[in-house]
């Protein structure tokens, strides 16, 4: 049986340092770090999202501000609201919860953003620095969660193929270049596949680890994974199931009973990489707090 990499529990140690490293900070600086959260509309899933990073705030002392905007919000009034929380001093991270309703142009509130307070890492400041290793950037929340989990687990990354299949700005080309740079958890030989990349299964048996993050429900399967590989598996999908109570259930990207017995290692779903995601924000607000108020 290959090891099971606990998201849940590495995330758990990660805010308590977090915590531990914010109380003693916020000894020196006299106010916690604080974190704005906007969420435009009614989505679910986004809800669920906001609430659990609340609650996560409050249990590590940090101050928190949640902004709730109908999904007939203007274009204007967003940008207004993301220029107020970009000049409060009491607010060093920002995060404006994706996917935004339609009409909204999600690219202009992101450019509207103060990059020392764009904690998701999209601002293309922050994308600059990612490529240019600037440590003073931030990079997104889920790619760093993967390259944790994988340090962790103790996956040697230096000099390994690496497979990221998926190449989205919020996963797959972050994380690639993250995987690129020099160092811990890096000097990595990275792989970018999609969905036209050409005998898929060939590219992906060639890794050492693989990481899916395609968003379609088990695409990873037994065929395209070696024995002895290291997955992470990004996706969480709901496939129908009427023997729950929900109406479904939660799945991957990998299709996880095919592919986990050929496996040294791989993600559950839920409880691997998710709850990192989340973990990260927290330290990426505690950064930017520490920029912020340094000296």
């Amino acid at each position: 049986m290959p090891t099971l990499i606990d998201g849940r529990a590495v995330a758990d140690r990660i805010l308590a340092d977090v915590k531990e490293r914010a109380a003693a900070l916020v000894a020196r600086r006299g106010r916690p770090p604080g974190l704005a959260v906007v969420l435009v509309g009614e989505d679910p899933a986004s809800r669920a999202y906001v609430r659990s990073k609340a609650k996560t705030c409050a249990a590590l002392g940090f101050y928190s501000v949640k902004h709730e905007l109908p999904a007939d919000t203007t274009q204007e009034a967003l940008l207004a609201l993301v220029e107020t929380l970009n000049l409060d001093p009491l607010v060093d991270g920002i995060l404006v919860q994706s996917p935004l309703p339609k009409g909204l142009d999600e690219s202009a509130v992101v450019h509207a953003l103060d990059p020392a307070k764009d904690v998701d890492g999209f601002h293309p400041m922050n994308v600059a620095k990612l490529a240019l290793d600037d440590p003073t950037g931030f990079a997104p929340c889920t790619p760093l969660g993967c390259q944790r989990l994988l340090l962790e687990a103790g996956v040697e990354t230096s000099g390994a193929r690496v497979v990221i299949l998926g190449r989205s700005l919020i996963v797959g080309k972050s994380l690639a270049l993250l995987l690129m740079q020099k160092g811990q958890g890096a000097d990595a030989t990275v792989t970018v596949a999609h969905s036209r990349t050409r005998d898929l299964a060939a590219v992906t048996r060639d890794a050492d680890v693989v990481v899916a993050a395609i968003g379609r429900p088990r695409t990873l399967r037994a065929e395209h994974v070696r024995e002895g590989a290291v997955v992470i598996d990004v996706g969480i999908n709901r496939v129908d199931d009427p023997s729950d109570k929900r109406g479904y259930r939660l799945v991957g990207d990998v299709d996880f009973d095919a592919v986990a017995p050929q496996c040294r290692a791989i993600t559950p779903v839920p409880g691997g990489v998710g709850p990192m995601t989340i973990a990260m924000l927290m330290q990426n607000t505690l950064k930017a707090y520490g920029q912020r108020t340094e000296g």
